[in-house]
């Protein structure tokens, strides 16, 4: 096993003193206050960072742990939000440390071979960044379900199991090896957006219609940056702070309204929620790439091609009026004959 470098590397997870996400201005904020230690950070939204402090520990004469705790202290001294902080030796460890953090707590992984293994050993092979449910069924199906189990493997076993090049990267991982560098410039991998309802929803139809303006939105901030998801995510939050998180592969990469809307509601259906109170949904479109270089599976189908030019029409329109020009008829509030009758009488009921 190669030797883990020195811990340099922190994980930042964000989150309100109650426990729900930041915004995206105070997200911002905090990007600014992880630049006052270090260039080298890494957005990851929407409430999480990568940061390489291995510059900035002479500075500061701390270690990347007291750097961390600095991190914590001036978080919530100055905007009250609590930060989860995984401290190792590359983005990997430092992302799994977080995860297994309690809020707003600091965990290391010294940087000993022993002690990276032992971190690692009894954890499961979904725990490791980049394994999917598919792929960790696979690994399961052979008696690899832990990732101690799977580092202990020879690697040409992995290989024959789940192919060359995802047979040598999930042995790398497991073995606490992660070349991947902190990319202060890197393109976004995700992109989210949160609707929080002004009391706990038990209304399944007021939750779709939330999903389907944030499914439109984020679609429109896709095409508009010329990106499209290969993955979308669900994340409810209900009334006792507690969340459920899902997410589906897409068929083929889009930033197309109604195969995310589509999406959405199928993530949304397979929770199978009955008198959940729902404080708030979040969809996130993960796993980011160019639309140049996504294929579409071309189809002969006019009203698909009718609701994409639909579609491109009203891109058109947000980029000349607004984003609230234009959008689909659902997340418009209903309008009553009283306030229709009073917008048509002046100026500011005018369409145009």
């Amino acid at each position: 096993m190669t030797t883990a470098p020195e811990p340099g590397t922190l994980h930042i997870r964000f989150g309100t003193a109650d426990g729900g996400p930041v915004g995206a201005e105070t997200y911002e904020q905090l990007l600014g206050l992880l630049a006052q230690f270090t260039p080298a950070v890494e957005a990851l939204p929407p409430d999480a960072a990568l940061a390489d402090v291995r510059g900035a520990l002479r500075y500061f004469g701390r270690d990347a742990a007291g750097i961390a705790a600095l991190v914590r202290l001036r978080a919530l001294a100055w905007y009250g939000v609590r930060c989860t902080i995984g401290v190792a030796g590359n983005p990997l460890l430092a992302r799994m440390a977080a995860q297994g953090a309690p809020p707003g707590e600091v965990r290391v992984v010294p940087a000993d071979e022993g002690s990276v293994a032992a971190f690692l050993a009894r954890r499961p092979a979904a725990a490791l960044h980049g394994v999917g449910p598919a792929t960790a069924r696979t690994l399961c199906a052979y008696g690899l379900d832990s990732v101690g189990r799977i580092a202990a493997a020879p690697p040409a076993t992995l290989q024959r199991i789940l192919g060359v090049k995802t047979g040598r990267m999930v042995y790398e991982r497991a073995c606490g090896i992660d070349p991947t560098p902190v990319s202060p410039h890197a393109a976004a991998r995700s992109m989210a957006a949160e609707h929080r309802f002004p009391h706990d929803e038990l209304d399944p139809a007021r939750r779709r219609g939330a999903l389907l303006a944030l499914a439109d939105g984020l679609g429109a901030r896709m095409r508009a940056g010329g990106q499209a998801a290969r993955a979308l995510t669900l994340v409810v939050r209900y009334a006792d702070r507690s969340s459920t998180t899902r997410t589906r592969r897409l068929a083929e990469p889009t930033a197309h309204g109604p195969a995310l809307t589509e999406a959405a509601y199928a993530l949304h259906a397979a929770l199978g929620l009955q008198r959940a109170r729902v404080r708030s949904v979040a969809l996130r479109a993960d796993d980011l790439c160019r639309a140049e270089l996504a294929t579409r599976q071309l189809t002969f189908d006019p009203v698909d091609d009718r609701a994409r030019r639909i579609e491109a029409a009203v891109d058109r329109a947000r980029a000349r009026f607004g984003e609230r020009a234009a959008g689909p008829a659902a997340t418009r509030p209903p309008v009553s004959p009283a306030g229709a009758g009073h917008r048509a009488q002046g100026p500011r009921g005018s369409a145009g």
